[in-house]
């Protein structure tokens, strides 16, 4: 038997061997001596016995018998060798009482490289043992910028607490961020009972995960993991039975497919075609009868307390005056990001809502897992670059009306100075800033825009501006009705604070457009079949999402100059981006003969060189923006 189960396993080698060989890639073990420079090596620290994953083990430490192994640790050399009948011993041990003697091994990035005990490591991987016991001896590199580097320190500090190795990820702050979501405290050991539950579920889903094919992504199991317990919430994931666990998983796919560094957030610049037909025809079904469009909205606060609901609900409103008869709207307020904000949302589905609008991007998981549990209904969240399969994304180009507000300002200051106040350092943000100060450079090279935000905890944007003397200043783009404060759009500090401008949000013209597009089949035509892609929706004053109104007191001449620039955004004959544009460390970040890409503006994290604050880090803002930055902050570490 054990010479029928070496001949099988040098069959398993050879082919591993061969294809490695056509792939062009190298054949044999790993060697852990031809990979590390040993001064690059911080320590070694010995781990004592433990049991590691035998998938983990993945080379040997010295050359010595890396040639009689494919790279799958299966033998290659024929029978009769010595090499052959140990090998062909270990077998018989294994069967007839188990391998129990510890092998001894390096462990380096969370990988093992065999000291003592291959021919071990290899029968058991034959026989599919899942841990083989090992004597390990950690090797520390130094801490460098390396990314992955970076994420073994982070792991360090998870198996300090856990002692466990199964589970890895591929982008830094994941562990800090699993630790946190199961509640293991950083430098204390992991209560025992909670750690059975942190096992088992992750092997229940990785069992789901990898029958349906998960071990064929070019990223660890535990990204998706990760991913999964963000949907689904940690309570909820390990308390899944292993058949509720493949279904979730089954559902949620799309997700893991587009965590593949090739899926990108495809981005519609503008609307579909509207629909030739009245939307009314695209809501009769076949037997008769007029079945009415419902459009749910989640609001965070109310109309009444919040401009940016305020703004939103111009939209509802709009659409509903547009529409008669033919839709139904219904609204959720003060909903509370991950208290309340799923009971909302199942609220208007279970209303029949077709389509819900979730107005909050701090929200975006409860729309996610709501989609995913609903997919028949529609859900789009409004923020930027969010990359999910089963809700999609919506935002307006507004950086092209700041950079005509910021135009008007440097044409309006009676210095070289100018204000802005931004409120969360979130995707679109940096563009919106920097749009304007390219404005403002438009007129007046020498000019400055000091840069404030009102997210940051104890900050009065406008004293400090105040206190520079600084009044050309552009600020939160509208206020609700209900509010005395006048202070909003570009103004010019006074007694009277005189308005100059407005950066308007057409919500309305937006949800138009959206539902006419989505009535005509394109959101059906956007799937494109099997091939998954996040969608964000990303229009802009040619679509007619954003436009500005100017004030009284901006002369006509600057009316002129201005209505033209904004005929030439529409027509796409011009575009802010264009040429090039230096940050405030002095890099270049376009050539004079080129334009930044929608994801390069999306994505800007950088100030150009005439503003003068910066963005701030994420314990610097107050609670409000810390919860938002979690899914949307560009904020540096």
């Amino acid at each position: 038997m054990s010479v029928q189960d070496y001949l099988s396993a040098v069959k398993i080698g050879k082919k591993e061997y061969h294809a490695c060989v056509n792939k062009g890639t190298y054949p044999y073990l790993p060697v852990l001596e031809d990979i590390i420079d040993e001064n690059s090596i911080d320590r070694e620290v010995s781990l004592g016995s433990d049991q590691i994953p035998l998938r983990l083990v993945v080379g040997t430490c010295t050359a010595g018998r890396t040639t009689a192994f494919a790279d799958n640790f299966m033998p290659i050399l024929d029978w009769g060798t010595e090499f052959s009948a140990k090998w062909a011993s270990l077998s018989d041990s294994q069967v007839n009482e188990g391998i129990r003697d510890d092998i001894k091994v390096y462990e380096y990035m969370n990988k093992f490289y065999v000291l003592e005990g291959n021919k071990r490591v290899s029968v058991l991987k034959y026989f599919k043992a899942v841990t083989v016991s090992a004597q390990v001896i950690r090797k520390i590199p130094k801490y460098s910028d390396d990314p992955d580097v970076k994420i073994y320190y982070e792991f360090m500090d998870f198996y300090k607490s856990t002692k466990l190795n199964d589970i890895y990820f591929s982008k830094e702050g994941s562990f800090t961020t699993l630790m946190e979501l199961v509640g293991i405290t950083p430098g204390e050991p992991m209560d025992e009972d909670d750690k059975k539950d942190l096992v088992s579920c992750y092997l229940n889903f990785r069992l789901a995960y990898e029958s349906r094919g998960g071990d064929k992504f070019d990223f660890p199991t535990g990204d998706s993991f990760l991913r999964f317990i963000h949907i689904h919430g940690y309570d909820a994931v390990k308390k899944m039975t292993k058949s509720e666990m493949a279904k979730n998983v089954a559902k949620t796919w799309a997700e893991f497919e587009l965590l593949d560094d090739n899926s990108e957030v495809e981005l519609k610049m503008t609307p579909a075609a509207a629909p030739k037909k009245n939307i009314l025809s695209y809501l009769l079904p076949m037997g008769g009868g007029v079945k009415k469009l419902k459009v749910g909205f989640v609001y965070e606060k109310t109309p009444q307390d919040s401009e940016w609901c305020y703004a939103h609900e111009l939209g509802r409103q709009y659409i509903d005056d547009t529409f008669g008869d033919q839709i139904e709207t219904y609204v959720e307020e003060n909903v509370i990001p991950e208290q309340n904000d799923e009971a909302a949302i199942n609220r208007l589905i279970d209303k029949g809502c077709d389509l819900i609008f979730v107005t909050s991007s701090a929200m975006n998981m409860a729309g996610l897992k709501a989609a995913i549990a609903h997919p028949s209904v529609k859900i789009l969240d409004c923020s930027l670059n969010i990359s999910h399969k089963y809700i999609r994304s919506y935002y307006a180009r507004m950086f092209e009306a700041k950079f005509i507000t910021g135009i008007i300002a440097g044409s309006m200051a009676d210095d070289d100075n100018v204000g802005y106040i931004a409120d969360n350092p979130v995707y679109g943000a940096c563009a919106n800033i920097n749009a304007f100060a390219l404005g403002v450079k438009f007129v007046n090279p020498r000019a400055k825009v000091y840069l404030e935000w009102n997210s940051i905890k104890d900050n009065d944007s406008e004293e400090n501006l105040a206190k520079k003397n600084i009044s050309i200043i552009s600020n939160q783009d509208m206020i609700t009705p209900g509010k005395s404060k006048r202070k909003f759009g570009l103004y010019k500090a006074s007694d009277s604070d005189k308005h100059l401008a407005m950066p308007v949000w057409h919500w309305g013209v937006f949800y138009e457009k959206l539902i006419q597009s989505i009535m005509s089949g394109s959101w059906s035509k956007d799937e494109d079949g099997d091939n998954v892609k996040a969608l964000n929706y990303w229009w802009g004053m040619s679509a007619g999402a954003i436009d500005i109104i100017y004030g009284g007191a901006v002369p006509d001449e600057t009316k002129k100059v201005t209505s033209l620039i904004r005929e030439a955004i529409v027509k796409g004959e011009f575009k802010p981006f264009t040429g090039e544009l230096k940050d405030q460390d002095g890099k270049v970040h376009n050539k004079p003969d080129e334009e930044l890409d929608p994801d390069e503006i999306i994505e800007m994290d950088w100030l150009l060189d005439n503003v003068v604050g910066d963005i701030p880090a994420i314990d610097e803002l107050d609670e409000s923006a810390r919860a938002i930055m979690v899914s949307q902050g560009i904020t540096r570490e």
